[in-house]
């Protein structure tokens, strides 16, 4: 019998990656704080984070395979969260015209009962072409990105704005690495096609 497969997320765009894979699972909110740790790299904190989520809804659900998730941006030396509101993402995405950022994507598979702990980060570097002021406003005017660290949803007209993505799996940008998924899935047993 398949144990019961549940993200650790109330993302709605990681549901909508899940679901790609086919699979029945339930999302249940994690309850973790997302906050910093002095001398943290942005990887290191994306994976923390994920197996924090993962951890906090299996030790509660010790018989299904849970997902958790984070992702980490950062342009030069500073990390980029969810801008929340116009201001603040038309400042990231100043802040990135002309410029390079990488998003550290990190995913935890956890499972208590079976014994399952594994995890993956994947870095994806993306290169923003120069933007106008008016392009800047006009954009975060029609998409109203503000759950989107960086300030723009690259699955949407967001796209405009790259001179060049790089990325060992696209999805990881979006906020959830498909690829190391599928397979981390298929590895604890599940029908992944």
């Amino acid at each position: 019998m398949q144990p019961p497969l549940i993200l650790a997320s109330t993302s709605a765009y990681r549901r909508e990656l899940l679901l790609r894979l086919r699979l029945p699972f339930e999302a249940l909110p994690p309850g973790v704080a997302e906050g910093r740790v002095n001398g943290e790299s942005p990887a290191d904190r994306a994976l923390r984070l994920a197996y924090e989520k993962a951890q906090a809804i299996a030790s509660a659900h010790p018989d299904a395979i849970v997902i958790g998730s984070d992702q980490v941006a950062q342009a030069g030396e500073r990390q980029l969260d969810k801008p929340g509101d116009a201001q603040r993402c038309s400042e990231q995405l100043a802040l990135l015209s002309g410029g390079t950022a990488h998003f550290y994507t990190a995913c935890a598979v956890v499972g208590v009962n079976a014994g399952v702990r594994q995890a993956h980060v994947d870095t994806t570097t993306v290169l923003l072409r120069t933007l106008s002021a008016d392009e800047i406003e006009r954009y975060v005017a029609s998409e109203r990105p503000f759950d989107c660290a960086g300030g723009f949803k690259a699955e949407g007209a967001g796209i405009a704005l790259f001179e060049r993505i790089e990325s060992q799996d696209p999805t990881a940008l979006i906020g959830l690495p498909l690829i190391w998924l599928a397979g981390a899935l298929r590895a604890v047993g599940l029908p992944v096609p």
